[in-house]
């Protein structure tokens, strides 16, 4: 079929044209349903055909939002150092449940986000060597904390990278 006779047979059935839409999305990236069919409303489908298509996907597995949350929160955590909260912000932007949200962060516990903190600070605190001991722990603090670890955990690792710090400086 050309460019030009796809476009005339989607022009005539709005579904039609709603489906070729939906499956060149879900084909290109992984979607959560809310962002599908978000996406489609975006692009002049009626909301009822968008929530139809929506519906079909999850039935037939080509939409599944507890799986695809989980994936992303995994990936984030392992792979950026991202902690719950900012994880959830994402999640609750991308359109997931919350009850999907809650099951995907599930598997960070506060060790677990302890030991990735505990992992990053380390790294950054060895790359800011030669800095003031001030500005590395300002530096540190709003790092962690822009990924979203709480403030308690942050200055306790600040405070524990610092006494090394004065500690190895010392002796």
């Amino acid at each position: 079929m050309t460019t030009r006779a796809r476009q005339e047979s989607s022009t005539t059935d709005p579904a039609e044209r709603a489906r070729a839409l939906a499956i060149s999305m879900v084909d290109r990236a992984q979607r959560s349903s809310a962002d599908l069919r978000a996406k489609l409303v975006a692009k002049d489908v009626e909301p009822n055909i968008a929530d139809a298509i929506v519906a079909r996907y999850i039935e037939v597995g080509l939409l599944n939002d507890k799986s695809l949350s989980a994936m992303i929160a995994r990936t984030r955590q392992t792979e950026r150092g991202q902690a719950p909260r900012v994880i959830a912000q994402e999640l609750r932007r991308k359109g997931f449940s919350e009850s999907d949200i809650a099951s995907a962060l599930e598997h960070i516990t506060v060790d677990v986000q302890l030991e990735s903190a505990t992992a990053l600070a380390a790294s950054r605190w060895e790359r800011m060597t030669g800095l003031d001991a001030d500005v590395k722990a300002r530096r540190l603090a709003a790092f962690l904390g822009r990924k979203g670890y709480p403030a308690s955990m942050v200055f306790g690792l600040v405070r524990d990278l610092t006494r090394a710090d004065n500690e190895a400086v010392g002796s």
